[in-house]
């Protein structure tokens, strides 16, 4: 167990050792904190997602849409000043429950780690296709980018 500070322990729990980030008092390093902060900053909080189905809906129907590789893009632009929201789409075609899920996961990782990027603040829905399952991060993510940039939706950095 990770001790953080200013939030007690609790009694009878063992405290396991760690791989790595921790000192021999168990305690996390002050650049593991910065980091978890930093990555804490990129969250994606319930205001951010697409919950309602109009939302999705209009999105389909109004917006745009691309396709790439494992996912299909459909995207609506909403007024400057606004914060991009995400939904993610997994269908029953793709398998069981826990495919579906990794697949999500997949996706708004990707989209978490590359949301400063985006142009313009959008409502993003991104569909995963069967051909997501088994596939590694590194690919989805490469299919999310490479779907971005067709759609114009990335700032290119060099």
């Amino acid at each position: 167990m990770v001790s953080v500070p200013g939030i007690p322990r609790r009694a009878g729990v063992p405290s396991w050792p760690t791989a790595g980030g921790s000192d021999a008092s168990g305690s996390l390093q002050s650049n593991d904190l910065e980091m978890a902060a930093a990555q804490a900053r990129l969250g994606l909080p319930r205001s951010r997602k697409i919950k309602q189905g109009r939302d999705f809906r209009r999105a389909r129907a109004q917006g745009k849409r691309v396709s790439n590789g494992c996912l299909a893009i459909n995207w609506f632009p909403l007024p400057a000043g606004s914060q991009t929201r995400l939904g993610v789409i997994t269908g029953r075609k793709m398998g069981n429950a826990v495919k579906r899920a990794r697949a999500r996961r997949l996706l708004r990782e990707a989209f978490r780690l590359h949301q400063m990027r985006l142009t313009q603040p959008v409502d993003l829905v991104l569909v995963a296709r069967a051909s997501i399952v088994g596939k590694a991060f590194a690919e989805v993510e490469s299919d999310y980018l490479t779907g971005l940039k067709r759609a114009r939706l990335l700032v290119e950095t060099e």
